[in-house]
């Protein structure tokens, strides 16, 4: 299995960026599709952006295309989302997940992220 810890959240006003970073250990971080995943106070999970093993695939949301970027360094065992334009419906915790098959079966303990209007 992977172990999971994000950081980089906090607080932005909005139109600001953060750049969120996921650490993985465990077992090999290349073989699994890596996500964010989001849920803001009184909603359900939603997805973000997932990446490709190798990383040469990305999806996202409707709501954050054009304005985040999902990255992995799989040498570094490490995931990235670049957060640009933030608006402050993007307020959420937000998660790092891995799956390998179509489930997301690992996820971190989440990053607070507030954007202020």
């Amino acid at each position: 299995q992977v172990q999971l810890v994000e950081s980089g959240g906090g607080l932005v006003q909005a139109g600001g960026s953060l750049r969120l970073s996921c650490a993985a250990s465990g077992r090999t971080f290349s073989s699994y599709t890596m996500g964010w995943l989001r849920q803001a106070p009184g909603k359900e999970r939603e997805f973000v952006a997932r990446i490709t093993t190798s990383g040469t695939i990305t999806n996202y949301a409707d709501s954050v295309k054009g304005r985040f970027t999902i990255s992995r360094d799989n040498a570094k065992n490490m995931m990235y989302l670049q957060m640009n334009s933030l608006k402050p419906e993007d307020t959420a915790v937000y998660y790092c997940a891995a799956r390998e098959g179509y489930e997301w079966n690992y996820w971190g303990q989440g990053t607070q992220v507030t954007v202020s209007s």
